[in-house]
């Protein structure tokens, strides 16, 4: 398999950008300062501002304890060209968890707030649901192959939103449905992980995997109605998000990001994702309500 990617593309540069992003500046005591990076919209990508958020929470919390789950509201789209304040509110520190309340200020009003909780390692009961038996990362085309091939007739659009994610690489299992208008089922895989070797600090893989999670999950409610993210009377909006922690999780190797959607109705879309390491082990599970309108 070809993984050569072009001079534009290239992926130290794109995990250093990505980095950059998720290193905040400390500008008070729970009060930190981060920039925003382009992925072709007119607002900031929703993932980043999640990922910043639980950077800030990681940071005003002890080393000895971890995230184990967050969950966010997205208030108001975020203005790329000025930075983002994150404020964070020291809830509770228990004797074993401790609670972080995060908000996201821009304009001086709230564009996004998260509850975070923060668990002290133990030893406890064990299970797991089982991964898809879907083909492997190293079965399938990267998207330089996709998009010189079977896909080379996909709208630019859709071309473009596919590229645009230059740190992360992502790898469907099926791509048929981004090549007719079938409806089919509201379910997808897709296998993805950082371009290039990160630093080992579990606040980077933490950060990179809430900055993953928010890629194509509501796109997966499109999938019933013959519909496709790129389509232009097709609107999305994360509304919400919800992301728990399993397990500990590298995001420089393969993750398979096995999406469904129970629902969509009142133009809201509901949909819930497990991430799987390549040896079957679920590390964590999303779920995330949007507005979707069509017309």
């Amino acid at each position: 398999m070809n993984e050569d990617r072009s001079e534009s593309e290239d992926p130290r540069a794109a995990i250093a950008e990505l980095l950059a992003l998720l290193d905040l500046e400390q500008i008070e005591e729970n009060l930190y300062r981060g920039q925003s990076g382009s992925v072709g919209w007119r607002r900031v990508y929703g993932g980043q501002v999640l990922a910043q958020a639980l950077v800030a929470g990681i940071r005003s919390v002890v080393a000895e304890r971890f995230v184990h789950s967050l969950h966010g509201y997205f208030i108001l789209p975020g203005d790329l060209k000025i930075p983002i304040v994150y404020e964070v509110e020291n809830l509770r520190d228990g004797g074993s968890f401790s609670t972080r309340r995060v908000k996201a200020i821009q304009h001086g009003r709230v564009i996004f707030v998260m509850v975070a909780s923060f668990h002290k390692n133990e030893a406890g009961l064990d299970h797991a649901a089982a991964m898809p038996d879907v083909p492997g990362p190293h079965e399938l085309e990267n998207a330089r192959e996709l998009f010189s091939g079977k896909m080379v007739d996909l709208l630019q659009s859709m071309q473009q939103f596919w590229k645009r994610f230059l740190p992360i690489e992502f790898r469907p299992v099926d791509i048929s449905r981004y090549l007719d208008r079938s409806r089919r089922e509201a379910a997808q895989q897709i296998w993805f992980k950082a371009v290039d070797k990160l630093p080992d600090a579990a606040e980077v893989h933490a950060g990179i995997l809430a900055y993953a999670s928010d890629f194509a999950l509501l796109e997966t409610a499109l999938a019933p109605h013959g519909k496709l993210l790129s389509d232009p009377d097709v609107r999305l909006a994360s509304l919400d998000h919800a992301l728990w922690l399993h397990r500990p999780v590298r995001v420089d190797e393969w993750l398979l990001y096995s999406l469904d959607s129970p629902s969509t109705s009142g133009a809201r879309g509901f949909c819930r994702g497990q991430i799987f390491k390549e040896d079957g082990t679920l590390v964590a599970s999303t779920a995330q309500e949007g507005l979707m309108r069509i017309g």
